[in-house]
C-alpha cells in the first residue's frame, strides 16, 4: 500500500505562511532518524531533508500566504496548503494520512489520527520537509526585516518578535488577524 503522508509548520505564527508537505515514501521504507520535526535539531532536519528527497517517490509542497490565512482562517488555509502539497504529488497512492487533520474531498482512505507523525514515517518526513522549506523561507525574509529577527524566531510569537511589533509596527506578512492586540499601528 503507497501511502501519502501530509503534515504542517507555522499554524501558530505571527507572521508568514502556513506550509503543508506530502510525501510517499517506497514500500517497506525505514530509517529511525525520521520522527516529528519538533524533536530534531536545525542541523538534523537538514540532514534528514535530503535523505527524504533522495528516497521519495514524491513529495509536494503547499503554501498559504498570510493574506489568505486573514481572509478566510487558519484552519481553512491549512487544509487550502495540504490539498496543495497533495496535488503535487506526481505519482498515486492508496491512502492518506494527516495529523489530527481531516480533509474533505479524498477520494482515497483517509486517516487523521493525533499525533501521526509519532505513528507514520510519511507523515514525520512531511514535517521535517515542511519545517525545513518554511525555515528557510522566514530566514530570507529576515534579510527584509532584521528588527523582527525572524532568523531565530521564524515568524512564532516570542518575547522579542511581540515587542519588534510593538516598536515597528507589521508587515506584509504579519497575521493581522493573529496580533490584532499585539501592534498600534501599521507600517
Amino acid at each position: 500500500m503507497r501511502r501519502a503522508g501530509i503534515d504542517e509548520v507555522g499554524r501558530g505564527c505571527l507572521a508568514g505562511p502556513v506550509v503543508a508537505c506530502a510525501v510517499v515514501l517506497p514500500e517497506n521504507f525505514g530509517d529511525e532518524r525520521i520522527i516529528d520535526s519538533k524533536k530534531l535539531s536545525a542541523k538534523k532536519r537538514n540532514l534528514l531533508s535530503k535523505v527524504i528527497k533522495e528516497n521519495a517517490v514524491s513529495y509536494g509542497l503547499g503554501i498559504v500566504c498570510s493574506l489568505i490565512i486573514d481572509r478566510i482562517n487558519i484552519v481553512r488555509s491549512t487544509k487550502q496548503a495540504m490539498h496543495m502539497a497533495l496535488n503535487a504529488l506526481e505519482c498515486s497512492f492508496d491512502e492518506v494520512i494527516t495529523d489530527a487533520v481531516a480533509l474533505n474531498n479524498i477520494d482515497v482512505k483517509h486517516i487523521h489520527p493525533f499525533k501521526a507523525e509519532d505513528k507514520y514515517i510519511e507523515v514525520a518526513a512531511a514535517s521535517i520537509l515542511a519545517k525545513v522549506y518554511r525555515d528557510s523561507l522566514m530566514e530570507r525574509y529576515h534579510y527584509s526585516y532584521e528588527q523582527y529577527n525572524w532568523f531565530s524566531n521564524k515568524g512564532y510569537g516570542t518575547k522579542e518578535h511581540r515587542q519588534a511589533i510593538t516598536e515597528h509596527g507589521i508587515t506584509s506578512i504579519h497575521r493581522r488577524s493573529f496580533i490584532k492586540n499585539v501592534y498600534t499601528e501599521s507600517r
